[in-house]
């Protein structure tokens, strides 16, 4: 009996010919845990929930001109789930370290693309790195799929599954971006919700995909309106890339000290937090030597088309992407904060989001070359890709110890090479960096500043 196999959609299949040996298309985890996990705890959990999605036992077969998910007749955990210990007192510097080597190596392209690395002898607990290939899932979709392995207790409760079809395809969702009228009688809006569930969407009105529809734009003609966004000066974040990604990450703000330099700023946390990353990257930019003037410095900010008031019942790539512009040329950190807050204004009637997600089902189907295209298009508008990804507001447990510290970084495409991160959980927003060395050695220098910047927004509040 053959292997089940079904054809891979056009998005997946779009971000799986983005893989380029100095940009690998895999989405980074590092998880701090307070108090050790066993592997045969891990792997209990790994089998009862992860593989509860037919995904991670499929294999990517190439046969005909054609691309495939195909079951994996060899399927053995142990070549997914792996063993290791930091030397001695190793700490914080060791783990980045480690977790930069895992992202700079590539997935084996002849398993299903996905690995867990438990790491003993962290502090007095443990680590887990996950890397997992974009063309599985978005960012959102693989964090609520990580997150239905825990509980919400250090006792594991009996598993509700996420509802998973063990073989079904996406549903053809680029053909709903494609028919705007279709997509407006069948299809949820939740497009682009704000940084930690702020209830405030990007994009969410079904007018806009009408007016599209009514005004007979075309994506060629939205493409040329993003064309004319300026190309990112290749003197600050840009330049040839080398392959090897460097990790780091910032102790966490007090999620609650955010919200409230936010309602005194009249402005979002979304807002603050933007502006914070802004302010530390100008800092870090300043300290290099590099000249500023008023630049500007563009990021690609992946946004949910999935809605999250429902259950994932497939995997997949469901979100497009939005250029969001950060100030870094601003020096008064209050002019710098109403520039992101109008940029972000700007951005409620933007339809970037969806054309993103359409140009990149239809590249899916098309020759390469038309991808490399976009790719370049969009490596010259953007110098960085940035997620802001909402966790949980409690404290959760995987195999009975409790998450400390969670960081996720989704790849870059093209000549794109530095990744920001942004997450929220138990009452802490976390920020991270990920970055190709050619362009920033010590991702540390970075991420040392995203306080500091913080604190200079917060004495303004204060004054």
């Amino acid at each position: 009996m053959l292997p089940y196999r079904e054809p891979m959609s056009p998005v997946d299949h779009a971000w799986l010919r983005m893989e380029n040996p100095n940009n690998l298309m895999m989405i980074g985890v590092v998880l701090v845990f307070e108090s050790p996990i066993s592997k045969a705890a891990l792997q209990h959990s790994i089998e009862e929930r992860l593989l509860h999605f037919a995904r991670f036992k499929q294999c990517v077969i190439h046969e005909h001109g054609k691309t495939y998910w195909q079951d994996d007749p060899h399927f053995d955990l142990d070549n997914h789930l792996h063993c290791i210990a930091l030397p001695g007192k190793a700490g914080k510097a060791e783990l980045q370290t480690l977790a930069g080597d895992l992202n700079s190596t590539p997935l084996d392209f002849s398993k299903p693309l996905w690995q867990f690395h438990l790491i003993d002898n962290y502090h007095q607990g443990a680590a887990l790195i996950v890397r997992i290939h974009h063309c599985i899932a978005d960012g959102l979709a693989l964090v609520r799929v990580m997150l239905s392995m825990t509980d919400d207790t250090p006792t594991s409760s009996p598993h509700v599954p996420l509802q998973a079809t063990p073989h079904s395809s996406n549903n053809n969702s680029i053909l709903h971006f494609l028919d705007p009228a279709r997509a407006l009688l069948n299809t949820t809006f939740h497009l682009g919700q704000e940084i930690l569930k702020e209830g405030q969407d990007i994009v969410k009105h079904p007018s806009h995909l009408l007016d599209l529809a009514k005004e007979g734009l075309s994506i060629s003609s939205e493409i040329t309106r993003i064309g004319l966004i300026p190309d990112d000066s290749r003197s600050l974040l840009k330049g040839e890339l080398s392959g090897r990604k460097n990790v780091a990450w910032a102790e966490p703000l007090s999620l609650e000290q955010v919200k409230q330099t936010a309602h005194h700023l009249n402005g979002t946390i979304n807002d603050v937090l933007l502006c914070v990353a802004s302010g530390a990257l100008r800092r870090y930019l300043l300290n290099t030597g590099k000249r500023l003037n008023g630049a500007k410095v563009h990021v690609a900010v992946p946004f949910n088309l999935r809605p999250l008031d429902q259950p994932i019942k497939t995997l997949g790539n469901q979100f497009g992407l939005v250029i969001v512009e950060l100030p870094v040329g601003i020096e008064d950190p209050m002019e710098r904060f109403s520039a992101v807050q109008q940029a972000m204004r700007d951005l409620k009637h933007s339809y970037q989001a969806q054309i993103f997600y359409g140009l990149l089902g239809a590249l899916g189907k098309g020759p390469s070359v038309l991808e490399q295209t976009a790719l370049e298009l969009l490596s010259k508008k953007a110098s960085a890709v940035m997620t802001n990804v909402p966790g949980p507001m409690q404290p959760i447990f995987l195999a009975g110890s409790r998450l400390l510290q969670p960081m996720v970084w989704v790849p870059q495409s093209g000549e794109v090479g530095v990744g920001l991160s942004i997450l929220s959980y138990a009452g802490t927003v976390q920020f991270g960096v990920v970055a190709d060395k050619q362009l920033i050695a010590h991702p540390d220098d970075v991420v040392e500043l995203f306080h500091e910047s913080y604190q200079e927004l917060q004495k303004q509040v204060n004054s």
